[in-house]
């Protein structure tokens, strides 16, 4: 059964991203990414060789495995079209959430981006029809998972928790609210990986608070 699933890297307080484009923004994502350059299974899905074969390998290449189609924002879409060339490493196809339409963009190796203007509810159905199987992975950014959690559209999230404190950039979660269930824990050299069962989301803690600390 398809499952949605968000799937992203933090910092050890919750940033999962900077606040801008430039230099910071950039040293926001170099520390909470980091980790990931040098695996063996990463490198491989981007074409290129070497590598470490780790935990943290053996974890990111599980991950990627289970991945069909990928939804993504448009500010990831821009950042990273440039960058990732003719044969994508997603070999899926990836919907991007935007308000600016455009047509199909077909790639090799089974890499597609299709727009989507239409919300992300609409995203998520788009790229559920199109799993064959495969779960979906709700890749970036921010505002994509904060979109979907309170839509209610997550079954899994997926975190790897790289060891710095920012102290800065944007929270993965921010006003977000779900109940979640840990349903696997494994400590890399690089991050640590998480996966949590989303059991439900709702609109206020405050439903659940004892009347005595409301």
């Amino acid at each position: 059964m398809t499952k949605v699933i968000l799937g992203m890297s933090v910092s050890l307080d919750g940033i999962a991203g900077g606040q801008s484009a430039d230099a910071d923004g950039w040293a926001i994502h170099q520390a909470i990414l980091g980790w990931q350059f040098p695996l063996r299974s990463w490198r491989q899905a981007m074409g290129q060789e070497g590598g470490e074969d780790s935990v943290d390998s053996r974890e990111w290449a599980d991950s990627f495995a289970r991945i069909g189609p990928q939804v993504v924002g448009r500010t990831m879409f821009d950042f990273g079209y440039p960058h990732w060339g003719e044969n994508p490493p997603f070999h899926a196809p990836v919907f991007v959430l935007t308000h600016r339409g455009q047509d199909r963009i077909g790639k090799e190796g089974g890499t597609s981006y299709s727009f989507v203007t239409d919300g992300i509810k609409a995203a998520v159905e788009q790229a559920r029809a199109a799993a064959d199987g495969k779960d979906v992975l709700l890749a970036g950014g921010v505002s994509i998972a904060q979109q979907a959690l309170a839509a209610g559209l997550v079954d899994e999230i997926s975190l790897r928790i790289a060891p710095v404190v920012l102290g800065r950039g944007v929270p993965l979660f921010g006003a977000s609210q779900a109940d979640l269930r840990c349903v696997h824990a494994v400590q890399g050299e690089g991050a640590v990986h998480l996966r949590y069962e989303v059991r439900i989301t709702r609109p206020a803690w405050s439903a659940k608070v004892p009347a005595a600390i409301a």
